[in-house]
């Protein structure tokens, strides 16, 4: 088993990756040493792995909410059903929420932790390759408006993270992919090395080649746990993980969240803030292409889906919680493992770039 640490402090945390993990019951019970727990997966995830979890926390007092899958379920309304879960069970201060699932499950499971009591004790069980490289470690929980995505949230760092790597076994081929954007980022944003591993690698990941994935998950779980331990709450440095996410999470609420999948939105996202950052003369052609080329490949879009206004786009990237007193701060790049924050981004360029 490998095992990462998010150095904060007293509040530091495991993120522990291997093959079994779900069957290895102490390590479950010994991150939930409170007598509640609340489980909340989603109907896709819980056929498959919600017995081994109860199995494993035996003797507690267990309830398990089961949620239908998708990211138009990240809602308040979902986030008030977990709340009255929480009342149902009697959860006291010392209680524990465990989110089995995806960044969907992670992210609302975490936002009740945070708000529950003020604040409970809460364990990430990601299932998909998005959460364990990306979501599930460093504490941003929300849910969504129709306004735009991630706007009603709070930081809540988990007190484990549990990454079984068999799980990815079962991951739809569409979901396996989307998380694959999310593994590109961290090559694409501040390590060229690892991107041209992952230009090496691809068919690998793609083949679910178990070494391969594990040496992927590890070197993302490093990056991210150290720029969070520098900045956990992302008053400068963490907001580099946002690379292609402005424009990915305007794509996504733009299509009512029923349309593309975050990594695949962040995908070409990602593509649309390289291209912008040529335009303004910040990176080379040959970058855009080599990013391009890298997430065809894995099967991800590379452009504003069809049907999809330029100027509607641009209003939801102004409610980015990036941006300062109305001027838009995107993330940028300077070449492959060379982001950085650019403020004060002239609306005409991304217009012109969103247009294609």
């Amino acid at each position: 088993m490998t095992t990462l640490q998010v150095e904060l402090g007293a509040r530091r945390y495991p993120i522990h990756i291997d093959r079994g993990l779900l069957d290895r019951p102490g390590l479950i019970a010994g991150c939930a040493p409170g007598r509640h727990v609340l489980i909340v997966t989603d109907a896709n995830v819980a056929p498959l792995y919600l017995a081994k979890l109860e199995a494993a926390l035996a003797g507690k007092l267990v309830r398990s909410v089961i949620l239908p899958p998708g990211e138009q379920e990240k809602t308040l309304a979902r986030f008030a059903e977990l709340m009255d879960a929480l009342a149902t069970l009697g959860a006291s201060r010392d209680a524990t929420v465990v989110a089995l699932g995806g960044g969907v499950i992670g992210d609302l499971a975490g936002f009740a932790a945070a708000c529950w009591m003020r604040g409970v004790r809460l364990v990430q069980v990601p299932t998909t390759l998005l959460a364990m490289v990306d979501s599930s470690v460093g504490g941003k929980t929300a849910v969504d408006l129709p306004a735009g995505k991630n706007l009603v949230g709070a930081f809540h760092q988990p007190a484990a993270v549990i990454a079984d790597t068999d799980t990815l076994r079962t991951l739809p081929e569409r979901e396996l992919r989307a998380g694959l954007a999310e593994v590109v980022k961290y090559g694409a944003l501040g390590d060229a090395d690892f991107f041209a591993w992952l230009e090496t690698h691809s068919k690998d990941l793609l083949a679910r080649d178990a070494d391969t994935l594990a040496a992927a998950i590890e070197r993302c779980c490093t990056h991210k746990a150290a720029i969070v331990a520098r900045d956990e709450t992302e008053t400068g440095e963490r907001a580099l993980l946002n690379f292609g996410h402005t424009f990915g999470h305007a794509i996504e609420a733009e299509q009512g969240f029923g349309g593309l999948l975050h990594g695949e939105a962040v995908a070409a996202g990602m593509v649309l803030a390289a291209r912008l950052s040529q335009a303004l003369g910040l990176a080379a052609a040959t970058d855009t292409e080599r990013l391009a080329a890298l997430l065809q490949g894995l099967g991800l879009p590379v452009a504003v889906p069809a049907g999809l206004a330029p100027e509607a786009l641009l209003a939801r990237m102004r409610l980015d919680k990036k941006n300062r007193s109305g001027r838009l701060r995107l993330i940028l790049w300077r070449g492959i493992g060379r982001a950085e924050i650019v403020e004060d981004v002239a609306e005409d360029a991304v217009l012109a770039v969103l247009a294609g």
